[in-house]
């Protein structure tokens, strides 16, 4: 999660069961939703059970500048010394809902979680915001018209919503007007859910965009309401009380990455007169390939330091893919049965476990075939036959080499700038694949192809290119 400005408020904080003792602490909150909590002394000051679990369920406060505040699931990273009044306590907190005050020990449902990631402005595309310059008489006019609230019904059951909100001129401005305008992304459910349900679908969203821009973003602000926890703002007028929420949501980089146009591999008007079925079809996908989705981000987000562990992430990520999306098999399941029967059946007593063993994935295709299988349906934009071979090659080679260092295999592997554009290939290829699991036509795809540099230059990369296939 994006904090941009380090949260950093002073406080009073107790146990739910404890609230009669208050202790003053500081909250603390910085860049990538990492939250501590440091008081002074122990909400428990009994000695003895000073030794149990380090765990704390939640913990309630209040902080200058918000009120009230929930903190769950934290533990002691430090305990203070008891009875001592100026000893310290860190606790690690898991999330922060600044704005309310829970205490029972359930869930807190929710209707609505509200969150912005970076890059969404850009990428959505759309502005109420007009502008009308009229040289000849020195006139400028700026207007806005909110626009329509976009809304896509998800198979959970949930609306995701495209929102617009804006901030007008300060008034009375006698040397600037700004009008401001911020989308943000909507989950809302008539049926109150807990906090997980909603995160869990927020991330999914949020790699979506990240996918779509090219780009690793985060999410920058998130704001949860429930139907059952409002306020009257006069008049019998109920309105739902705004709660914060702060975690540390993943993806997550800590550089802040600018979008454009230019770099995305598809923007939204580009998908809105099918935006529903392109959303849940990406949704639909972590059902079925989640762990290929999970070793793609973990390359995108630079999980991996060194080339070879993100070489070795996207050759995992693609077989999983493959494994996962093709039911490819050396022979026909019947006949690779008997087959195994009758070997087993000539096999010593007390070896054929060892062989049942052995022969157990003996039908699975090698990661040669199912490379060869991944690229076919994109061949054309991969160069000749020789290339596409070469391509197959050092991909398998590469792998068996980092995975097993076995120095018969060191000379076939690539490595340095080759490797670097080797994984920039393999990282194209997963993106052509998982347009295609959006539910792009061949056509769409090339289109994006055609107009996204990034993609081209990624598929196109020439170093080793040169080399002679072995035939």
């Amino acid at each position: 999660m994006r904090i941009k400005e380090k949260f950093k408020k002073a406080g009073y904080f107790w146990l739910p069961s404890l609230s009669e003792n208050k202790i003053p602490g500081t909250l603390t909150i910085v860049d990538g939703g990492e939250i501590e909590l440091e008081i002074l002394g122990l909400f428990d000051e009994n000695i003895e059970r000073f030794n149990d679990t380090n765990d704390l369920i939640k913990i309630i406060g209040c902080i200058e500048d918000h009120g009230p505040v929930t903190l769950e699931k934290c533990f002691f990273k430090k305990k203070g010394i008891p009875f001592d009044p100026i000893s310290k306590s860190i606790i690690c907190v898991n999330r922060a809902f600044v704005g309310i005050a829970y205490v029972d020990q359930k869930d807190i449902l929710f209707n609505d979680f509200q969150f912005s990631v970076e890059g969404i402005d850009e990428w959505v595309g759309i502005s109420g915001i007009k502008v009308v310059e009229n040289r000849q008489d020195r006139e400028t006019i700026i207007s806005y018209t909110p626009p329509s609230e976009i809304s896509l019904n998800l198979n959970n059951g949930m609306k995701l919503l495209i929102t617009f909100h804006w901030s007008n001129p300060v008034l009375p401005s006698y040397k600037e007007a700004k009008i401001q305008q911020k989308i943000y992304f909507k989950l809302t459910s008539d049926q109150a859910l807990p906090t997980n349900n909603f995160i869990y679908v927020a991330h999914k969203i949020t790699t979506l965009l990240c996918f779509a821009l090219d780009r690793t973003v985060c999410i920058d602000h998130v704001v949860l309401t429930s139907n059952e926890i409002q306020y009257d703002i006069g008049h019998g007028i109920m309105i739902p009380v705004s709660i914060l929420l702060y975690y540390a949501s993943i993806p997550y980089v800590s550089k802040e990455l600018r979008s454009d146009r230019y770099s995305m591999l598809f923007r939204f008007e580009q998908i809105r007169d099918d935006a529903e079925r392109i959303v849940n079809n990406w949704l639909d996908a972590y059902n079925e390939v989640d762990p290929a989705l999970n070793l793609y981000f973990s390359m995108r987000t630079g999980a991996h330091k060194y080339l070879e562990g993100k070489f070795l992430a996207l050759a995992q990520g693609l077989e999983t893919y493959h494994r996962r999306t093709s039911n490819s098999t050396i022979m026909d399941e019947s006949t690779f049965e008997e087959l195994v029967k009758g070997i087993i059946s000539q096999c010593p007593d007390d070896k054929k476990k060892w062989l049942s063993e052995k022969l157990k994935y003996g039908n699975e295709v090698n990661l040669r075939f199912r490379i060869k299988d991944i690229i076919e349906p994109f061949k054309e934009m991969l160069g000749s036959c020789q290339t596409r071979k070469r391509l197959i090659k050092d991909i398998v080679c590469t792998r068996n080499y980092l995975t097993h260092y076995n120095e018969d295999l060191k000379p076939e592997a690539v490595t340095g700038k080759e490797l670097y554009y080797l994984c920039l290939k393999m990282e194209a290829i997963f993106q052509l694949h998982l347009l295609q699991i959006l539910g792009f036509t061949k056509s769409e795809i090339q289109s994006v192809f055609d107009n996204s540099h990034e993609l081209k230059q990624k598929l196109e990369s020439s170093s080793g290119q040169s080399r002679q296939i072995d035939n």
